[in-house]
C-alpha cells in the first residue's frame, strides 16, 4: 500500500496556471507516445489503467494516462469543464513532457476531446485513435431512445419514462443523463458473453488500487453543459478535415455497443477508411477490457 500511495503522489504533476492534474506514464519514454483520453464528463482512466494501459507499454509505447481537470482524481474546484481547459490540460502534457507530437486514443467522450484537440492542433498529433468513441452525439440519444421504443412497444410504464427524457432539453445534461441511464439499466455497456479473460480483468480491478480511486464528480456534466457552448455535436466533417491535412485516423468499436448505430458504425469506418478501421465481436463499450487481446493488436498493428 505505502509504494502505491508513493506511486500515486509521484504520478501528479504541477502544470500551467497552478492546476494539478494526476498523471502516470507507463514504458520507455523513448518509444512513439500514446496519450489516453478518458470519458465523461465525470469519467477517469482507472478502468484503463487498472487493465491496459502497461500492456499497451509493453507492445512498445510510452502510455501516458490522466484525470481531466476537475474530473477523477484531478481535483480542482475551479474547473470549468469546457473543451478548451481541457486542450489547456493536453498542451500542459506537452510541455511536461517535452513532447512534439503524440499519438491520440479517445475513448468514448474523450473523443470529442480527442478530435476537436487534433483540429485545432494537427501539428502536435502523430495519429488519431477512436476507441469506441462519440461522433455524433444526437444521432447516439436517437438511437438509444430509438432502440428502447421498439423493446418496450407494449410496456406503457417504460415507454412513459423513455418519453421524459425524450422531451427533455435536447441541449441539457438531464437529457444526455436520462439517455445513457436507460442504456446503463438495459445492458448497452455491457459486452453479451463475457469470456473468461474478460471476467479475470474486470475482476481484478474491482479488487485492486485503481477501482479504490474510481473518483466521479457528479457535478462535471452539469458543469460542462452550463459552460461548454458545443455541447450536443456531430464531429464527422471535423475529423475528415483532419484526414485532409495529413492525420491518420484510426477507428476501433465492438459490435455489440449499444450506443451506436450501424448507420453511424459505417459512416465512422468511412471516415477512417477500410484498412484504419476495426470491429469487434462480442464487445461493447469498453473494449480495451472486453476484447483486450484484439484492442491491443490492432493498435499495434496500425501505429507501431
Amino acid at each position: 500500500m505505502k509504494s502505491f500511495l508513493l506511486s500515486f503522489f509521484l504520478a501528479f504533476s504541477f502544470l500551467a496556471k497552478g492546476q494539478n492534474l494526476y498523471i502516470k506514464t507507463y514504458g520507455n519514454k523513448k518509444d512513439k507516445t500514446i496519450i489516453f483520453i478518458h470519458g465523461g464528463p465525470s469519467g477517469n482512466a482507472t478502468l484503463f489503467e487498472g487493465t491496459t494501459a502497461q500492456k499497451l507499454a509493453d507492445q512498445g509505447f510510452y502510455v501516458i494516462a490522466y484525470d481531466r481537470r476537475g474530473e477523477g482524481r484531478s481535483t480542482d474546484s475551479n474547473a470549468t469543464f469546457t473543451y478548451e481547459e481541457a486542450f489547456q490540460d493536453l498542451n500542459s502534457i506537452y510541455a511536461t513532457y517535452h513532447l512534439k507530437r503524440a499519438i491520440i486514443l479517445g475513448h468514448s467522450f474523450g473523443g470529442l476531446v480527442a478530435t476537436l484537440y487534433t483540429n485545432k492542433y494537427p501539428q502536435n498529433v502523430s495519429a488519431l485513435v477512436l476507441a469506441g468513441a462519440l461522433f455524433s452525439q444526437q444521432e447516439t440519444y436517437d438511437h438509444i431512445l430509438n432502440t428502447l421504443k421498439r423493446k418496450y412497444n407494449n410496456d406503457s410504464e417504460q415507454l412513459r419514462k423513455i418519453s421524459i427524457v425524450e422531451n427533455l432539453n435536447k441541449n441539457s445534461a438531464e437529457y444526455r443523463k436520462g439517455c445513457y441511464e436507460l442504456a446503463g439499466e438495459n445492458g448497452f455497456f455491457k459486452m453479451p458473453k463475457p469470456t473468461a479473460e474478460s471476467k479475470r480483468l474486470y475482476a481484478d480491478y474491482e479488487a485492486g488500487e485503481f477501482f479504490k480511486t474510481n473518483i466521479r464528480n457528479k457535478n462535471a456534466p452539469l458543469l460542462f453543459y452550463q459552460n461548454e457552448k458545443q455541447n450536443n455535436i456531430d464531429t464527422r466533417l471535423v475529423l475528415k478535415k483532419i484526414k485532409t491535412a495529413g492525420v491518420p485516423i484510426y477507428g476501433i468499436y465492438g459490435k455489440e455497443d449499444g450506443i451506436f448505430s450501424s448507420s453511424q458504425i459505417k459512416s465512422i469506418k468511412d471516415i477512417a477508411g477500410e484498412n484504419h478501421f476495426a470491429f469487434l465481436d462480442n464487445c461493447s463499450h469498453y473494449l480495451f477490457v472486453d476484447q483486450q487481446n484484439e484492442f491491443l493488436a490492432n493498435i499495434k498493428k496500425w501505429i507501431k
